[in-house]
């Protein structure tokens, strides 16, 4: 029995809230007001007026009646705008669009696929990474051939140091980074310089391409990656090291230089040198006295040895490897490095900060990374998933065709296929020709080297499927979300509204001078001056020559006159003289005296080491102002004026009728 009346109960509120639901929609779907020939729903308004009126709790009645008076009045000035064809010209579409840009951008980012990268890029902020490399070029739009020869060399290369070669000798042997080898020296035009054999040195975050990089901090310490592509071609990667990121760091150095193809005599001597260097330091010498008598790089000498600052990237390893053992202040033991000897002191460093104090930067660096395809590709998949994409093969091969190696001089011109207009791609309802894909072609084009016309044009078609899908999302973004209908509509109309206004009544207000002169006259009596004293506040940051000051303006009548005296006892700078016509509330030291001609007695400030004294002149009744002297709130109530007789016209051109059962019907309903 218990169980059933909980089941009865529970169908009866089921059924209870069903009704109110349907009479909500029901009300919803009534009109509540026309103007003109235009019928607003009770949905529409409250659209409009749930969103400018935000706040909780229950409506008051007379709230939705005033807003209702100015939705109607907006709604008059907008149809106006529209019948005069305002939406149509070049400079409202142009400014519309411009808003439509940055109000779909949203719809064009995979936010879980940003917030992903975002974490990922502040994780390997916090990482310096020591890599060497193997490179084998291949062009990106290499035939398939060439990538796989590329693929087989740099898995041989792999293959090897897996099997005990050395990575380093691996580098010399198969690497086509340039680097990686000797440089030997060209009498008269180049001297020697080492190879890296690989070695890249530190970077971290943003410092190389996205996928490389990805390799890098996803392969573990002195292990040898898998091969990775990247526009430059096949690389296989060795960690050397991982290390806390060395951030932004400030050092000095002293510098004793020693040339890559250095004897084994001069060797030794430099490094005599530097040894000697640093036994001074550590007997008492002050570094930067040391920098001056003996660092070989004088353009850091001249400034205390110090160094532009940099991130690990910027340097060689050694100098990395050194600063990361150093605290402030601390001086290095002598270090080698390709370009000589050096000794580091440490001035300052600045390590990442917390993953909010970094986002907002990261972010940005994120968006003009090659990282931030992977959140475009993410929304191109989904709209490939949610409207279907149809590629017509044989008209794709038809065109493929027709377009000439012109197309790698940037000549081709996509006119001369102009008839072709069988669909060549199909994304939901909408169709692509032939000859939309020339246009693309021809837009796209540069001039280049001759590649394989094939690989050439399926990479364009790939571009041009995406950007269509792009396209086919943006031009359906009103259909698929409503929100984004509503706020460009707010947007056209917030535009026509702005428009017509400034012209029917904020310009006309101040280029019509006859009619604001006509209106000031009728209503003069609506700008009048309070009653006014002609004084003079004297503020003075002196307590030592109050006296003074008092006695000077006693003296002179003229404040020309006081301010020459202030002068010529060189105390001008520690009094502020201010003149003017005073109301009440205008000056609060000038609200503190009484309203008799004369100079007041010493008033001293309460929050601030300041005397002031106030001299009234003449005292002044109350009195019409000139349109001059209330030009200001003059034009802003004639503008209202013009505002309410406009309005009144619109409501003539365009009757509006309020159906009173439904507003009260709605007025009841949102009191309850």
């Amino acid at each position: 029995m218990e169980k059933m009346k909980k089941l009865f109960a529970l169908v009866t509120l089921v059924f209870i809230s069903n009704i109110a639901i349907q009479a909500q929609f029901s009300l919803d779907n009534k009109t509540l007001v026309t103007i003109g020939d235009e019928k607003v729903t009770v949905g529409e308004f409250m659209k409009v007026y749930n969103k400018n009126n935000s706040q909780t709790g229950a409506y008051e009645t007379s709230t939705i009646e005033e807003y209702l008076d100015l939705f109607i009045n907006f709604k008059l000035k907008v149809k106006e705008a529209e019948d005069l064809k305002m939406d149509t010209s070049q400079v409202f579409q142009k400014e519309l669009n411009s808003y439509r840009e940055q109000l779909a951008k949203p719809y064009f980012v995979d936010e879980n696929v940003n917030e992903a990268l975002l974490e990922e890029a502040y994780n390997r902020m916090l990482k310096d990474i020591r890599a060497s490399h193997i490179l084998v070029m291949v062009d990106e739009n290499a035939s398939a051939e060439d990538t796989l020869a590329a693929y087989l060399k740099i898995t041989e290369a792999r293959n090897k140091v897996l099997a005990g070669m050395d990575f380093s000798e691996a580098a010399v042997e198969f690497s086509e980074d340039p680097s990686a080898r000797d440089r030997e020296a060209i009498p008269n035009q180049q001297g020697f310089r080492p190879g890296n054999k690989g070695d890249l040195g530190y970077f971290t975050v943003f410092n190389m391409v996205y996928p490389f990089e990805t390799a890098a901090y996803e392969t573990e310490l002195e292990e040898v990656s898998l091969p990775v592509r990247t526009k430059f071609g096949y690389h296989i990667l060795k960690i050397n090291d991982i290390q806390d990121a060395m951030g932004v760091v400030q050092v000095a150095h002293i510098f004793v230089a020693l040339r890559p193809d250095a004897s084994t005599e001069d060797s030794a001597r430099k490094a005599e040198k530097i040894n000697n260097i640093a036994a001074k330091i550590n007997e008492g010498m002050k570094f930067e006295d040391a920098v001056i008598q003996y660092s070989e790089d004088k353009g850091s000498a001249r400034n205390k040895g110090q160094l532009s600052k940099f991130t690990c990237n910027r340097v060689v390893p050694e100098f990395v490897e050194a600063v990361n053992g150093l605290e402030i202040d601390e001086v290095s033991e002598p270090i080698q490095t390709m370009y000589g000897f050096h000794i580091i002191k440490l001035i300052g460093r600045e390590t990442p900060g917390t993953f909010e104090e970094e986002a907002p930067q990261l972010k940005e660096r994120i968006a003009k990374d090659q990282r931030a395809q992977k959140s475009e590709e993410a929304v191109i998949h989904k709209i490939k998933a949610e409207n279907g994409v149809k590629v017509y093969e044989k008209a794709k091969e038809e065109i493929f065709q027709l377009i000439d190696t012109t197309v790698f001089q940037a000549n081709f011109k996509a006119d001369s296929l102009m008839k072709l207009t069988d669909p060549i791609l199909k994304i939901g309802d909408t169709k692509y020709s032939q000859y939309e894909f020339a246009t693309y072609v021809e837009r796209k084009q540069i001039q280049q080297d001759a590649m394989n016309m094939d690989i050439y044009l399926n990479r364009l078609f790939t571009g041009f499927e995406d950007e269509m899908c792009l396209d086919y999302e943006d031009q359906h973004l009103e259909d698929n979300y409503p929100e984004f209908k509503d706020l460009m509509k707010e947007y056209h109309d917030g535009i026509l509204l702005f428009n017509l206004t400034d012209k029917k009544v904020w310009s006309q207000a101040v280029v019509d001078t006859t009619g604001l002169e006509n209106y000031f006259s009728q209503h003069n009596e609506d700008y009048m001056w309070e009653r006014r004293v002609d004084a003079t506040v004297y503020e003075i940051r002196d307590h030592e020559i109050v006296e003074q000051v008092q006695k000077i303006i006693e003296m002179n009548d003229s404040d020309g006159d006081i301010a020459l005296a202030l002068e010529m006892d060189s105390i001008q700078k520690k009094v502020t003289i201010k003149p003017g016509y005073y109301e009440k509330g205008n000056n609060k030291y000038v609200d503190q005296v009484d309203w008799e001609k004369g100079l007041s007695d010493q008033i001293n400030s309460d929050v601030e080491n300041l005397v002031v004294f106030v001299k009234i002149r003449e005292i002044l009744p109350p009195e019409p102002k000139s349109l001059d002297e209330a030009r200001g709130l003059a034009t802003a109530d004639y503008q209202s004026y013009l505002e309410k007789a406009w309005i009144q016209e619109l409501k003539e051109k365009y009757p509006v009728t309020i159906n009173q059962d439904v507003l009260q019907k709605l007025l009841n309903q949102e009191t309850k």
